[in-house]
């Protein structure tokens, strides 16, 4: 375990010349206190910190992955569609999922994370958990009509679960308002995420932001079943549902075979404010 784990966190950078577990360790607690996350990391153990207590946790236990995409696998870029994952990130991934199942969560589309990734190893759950590429396993805890069967090219079996389905229609209207009326603002792109839509003002002048957050208001107002929530240098609107990436997490538990047992360790890797809610939900080992 210690090498595929160890190889995921060169190839995302957090190891550059470290030699062993105690450097991965200082050095982790050193840009944990530097960015104010102790806090969150007294709950929810990071797990380059407590690298060691990792290991010694998951003796006897089924490791499950979850990867935040974007800052985590990817780096974060000027244009979001250029977020490429490096090939020794893809590797690393790769190496990881043959020896536990791993799944990426992140706000955006499944489509696109998985164009991106191009591994058919692992599962997707975009959309900020909406949108679920998960096992050939339906949970009966969670409405059918949400879970549909589906084969990939080779034929294997796998279930989408997308609990804000009946929101697409609306999605689709207020996507084309967006679009509309970001139009005269330089440096605003509209993103479709299926099921939330993302407007970004990296290349925003500050002096437009407040216009441009004012038009998205506009846009939101008529929609009443949705929310604005904020990532970097981001706004995404999303369905009002009882749903994020911490329930995403407890669906493909469920779906694997994990209900009602202490013999699974997740450890979840995401740099997001939104990956807290999977922090949070379950006590897996974070790092941030």
């Amino acid at each position: 375990m210690r090498g595929s784990l160890a190889k995921l966190y060169q190839a995302m950078g957090f190891q550059r010349a470290v030699a062993n577990v105690e450097d991965i360790e200082s050095i982790s607690k050193a840009r944990h206190d530097r960015d104010g996350a102790a806090s969150l990391t007294n709950d929810h153990p990071s797990a380059l910190i407590c690298f060691k207590g990792m290991l010694s946790s998951a003796k006897e236990k089924r490791i499950v992955v979850f990867l935040d995409y974007d800052g985590t696998l990817s780096p974060i870029v000027n244009d979001p569609a250029c977020a490429f994952m490096s090939d020794p990130m893809r590797s690393a991934v790769r190496e990881v999922a043959k020896r536990f199942p791993t799944a990426i969560i992140s706000g955006r589309s499944r489509d696109k994370v998985h164009e991106f990734v191009k591994l058919d190893e692992v599962y997707y759950a975009g959309s900020h958990g909406m949108d679920i590429r998960g096992p050939p396993q339906q949970v009966k805890t969670y409405d059918s009509k949400y879970q549909t069967k589906a084969l990939d090219k080779k034929g294997n079996e796998f279930i989408i679960f997308q609990p804000a389905l009946e929101f697409l229609p609306a999605i689709k209207e207020m996507l084309k308002e967006l679009e509309k009326k970001a139009r005269g603002i330089q440096g605003a792109v509209i993103e479709d995420n299926r099921f939330c839509v993302s407007v970004h003002y990296r290349h925003v002048q500050e002096s437009d932001y407040g216009l441009l957050h004012e038009k998205v208001q506009s846009v939101l107002g008529k929609y009443p079943h949705f929310h604005l929530t904020r990532g970097k240098k981001v706004m995404e609107i999303r369905p009002s549902i009882k749903w994020n990436k911490g329930h995403a997490l407890e669906y493909l538990l469920d779906t694997l075979g994990f209900t009602g047992t202490d013999n699974v360790l997740p450890v979840y890797i995401g740099d997001d404010r939104t990956d807290e809610d999977a922090f949070k939900t379950y006590k897996a080992y974070a790092v941030i």
